[in-house]
């Protein structure tokens, strides 16, 4: 069973669907047709892609009428911020014990 944070890199590796989540982060609540006509693809390759982003739990939807509105849910990006922070703790004890190692080597 793949980690969450693995699901999210997984999910955002697309360029096409992670432009999208980077524009309903910015400019807010979207609909299918506002989020295709800056997309470059068809709008059943964003209706996919929204899918995908859902299913990972990134974006939510909220239907309106005939219109789905989508917007982005920043909260799930929890799992990679603690991902984030454990390997930034990791790397930074490296580069404390690589410094170290270097002043002793100039002694």
């Amino acid at each position: 069973m793949p980690q969450p944070h693995e699901i999210i890199f997984k999910t955002l590796a697309d360029p096409t669907r992670r432009a999208i989540f980077e524009r309903l982060c910015r400019d807010g609540d979207q609909t299918v047709a506002a989020l295709t006509a800056r997309a470059g693809v068809s709008q059943p390759a964003v209706s996919k892609h929204l899918g995908v982003l859902k299913q990972a739990g990134l974006v939510r939807d909220r239907h309106e009428g005939r219109n789905t509105h989508y917007s982005a849910e920043l909260g799930a990006l929890a799992p990679l911020i603690d991902w984030t922070n454990q390997m930034a703790g990791f790397w930074q004890s490296r580069f404390d014990n690589l410094e170290d190692l270097l002043k002793r080597m100039d002694q």
